[in-house]
């Protein structure tokens, strides 16, 4: 197929398509990596706090809540930041859809959320006003890799890459609400 090369690739340079992350290692020899990347004009933490919420009970996943439901996803996006649901702890499962998650295998607030069976979320700072959210997927030889080639690729790039749009309307949303209000502030004194 001569788009595959560039769906395990989307947004991402060439530096972050050959980097080594440190949940790489769950899977060290992947039959399928696919790595994503896109620049959100927030700060990291605006950007951590709306990925942190990811999740059919908590804050959906940003994407096409349409489809989601299509397939028995019983899912909303949330607009707005919970602080109820900015922690997680390895283990705990990332829902999907009702009765069904992939659990947390690594959480670091303002750095990386990864989750079994999907891969990586990765954020860094590009200048203090600026992040970029990298996605790191890996998938091992056998069974899962046969399927995921030829049945889930096209329909997990079309969704994630929603989902990292989604995070970053929403977060540079946030921050343009929070400049307006600053100027409001401003020109009021």
């Amino acid at each position: 197929m001569a788009v595959r090369p560039q769906l395990r690739r989307w947004g991402a340079t060439d530096v972050e398509v050959h980097e080594t992350f440190p949940d790489d290692a769950l899977v060290p020899d992947p039959a399928v990596e696919s790595t994503w990347a896109v620049t959100i004009d927030a700060p990291l933490h605006e950007v951590w706090e709306w990925l942190a919420q990811i999740g059919q009970d908590r804050g959906g996943f940003y994407s096409y809540v349409w489809l989601e439901n299509l397939a028995g996803c019983n899912m909303s996006n949330a607009d707005r930041i919970h602080p109820e649901w900015q922690q997680r702890t390895p283990g705990e499962p990332v829902y999907l859809f009702p009765g069904r998650g992939l659990p947390v295998v690594h959480f670091e607030p303002d750095r990386t959320l990864s989750l079994e069976g999907w891969g990586s979320f990765i954020l860094r700072s590009i200048d203090g006003q600026t992040t970029r959210l990298i996605s790191r997927s890996r998938l091992p030889h056998g069974l899962p890799a046969i399927i995921y080639a030829a049945l889930l690729e096209i329909p997990h790039f079309i969704m994630q890459r929603k989902m990292m749009l989604g995070i970053k309307e929403r977060a540079e949303r946030a921050v343009r609400a929070q400049r307006i209000a600053e100027v409001g502030r401003f020109v009021a004194h």
